[in-house]
């Protein structure tokens, strides 16, 4: 079996799906972690966009987390990280695409919106985003096991995980929280931080509000509401 290279960041949300993937079904990889201030040739070729994550398995190189997952998953089939079904995988994969579409950009709008208003409209994003979730995602698909297809953890759960992760920075930059009004999302993030694939790339509030501090600096503040007026 050819060596599969990982070019990675530590902070990155997209580069912690993947590895919690490569972990998940045992596969051997080289891990290198990129330095954004002086990209290797190396790096560059492979990731043609000079983002993380990016594979070199062989000669395949790819890069995007969404289709870097699929890949592991079609070339590594155990354990699955997807349902058998056809329909039922399509289903899975527009949840994918709901993270990746809607759910990140209203989390980023309200974290990095450039004024007031902006961050404001995240919020409402954000809030709109989690309630789907929580009553035509999670509930409906769970059939009241742990993760979002049950039993077993899915590509979902997976695609989903980094940004719950960085809700302490939206907490104590943004104060907000999860709703009252998602008892599954809450009991879910519960139960998957204690997965081992996740422990072994999870960072600390901590790293997270200490770069945002940085990153953010003199954004302008937002004034504490509740996240849900009603």
């Amino acid at each position: 079996m050819a060596t599969l290279e990982l070019y990675f960041a530590k902070v990155s949300t997209f580069s912690q799906r993947t590895r919690v993937v490569l972990l998940e079904k045992g596969i051997a990889f080289t891990p290198i972690e990129v330095d954004f201030q002086n990209k290797s040739p190396e790096f560059l070729q492979i990731s043609r966009y000079g983002k993380v994550p990016a594979i070199q398995h062989g000669e395949v190189r790819l890069y995007e987390s969404s289709i870097i997952n699929e890949y592991l998953e079609e070339v590594f089939p155990d354990p699955a990280l997807l349902p058998k079904s056809p329909a039922q995988r399509a289903i899975a994969r527009i949840w994918i695409d709901y993270a990746n579409t809607r759910f990140v950009p209203a989390f980023t709008k309200l974290l990095r919106g450039k004024n007031s208003e902006e961050q404001e409209q995240g919020r409402r994003e954000l809030l709109e985003s989690l309630l789907y979730l929580e009553q035509e995602g999670f509930a409906k698909l769970s059939g009241h096991g742990p993760y979002w297809l049950g039993e077993h953890l899915s590509l979902i759960d997976i695609s989903l995980y980094p940004w719950f992760e960085r809700l302490p920075v939206l907490e104590h930059f943004r104060q907000f929280s999860l709703p009252d009004e998602t008892p599954h999302l809450q009991s879910w993030w519960q139960e998957l931080q204690k997965r081992p694939s996740i422990q072994a790339v999870a960072n600390p509030a901590s790293l997270y509000i200490e770069r945002f501090t940085k990153i953010l600096g003199n954004a302008i503040p937002t004034v504490p509401v509740p996240n849900n007026p009603h």
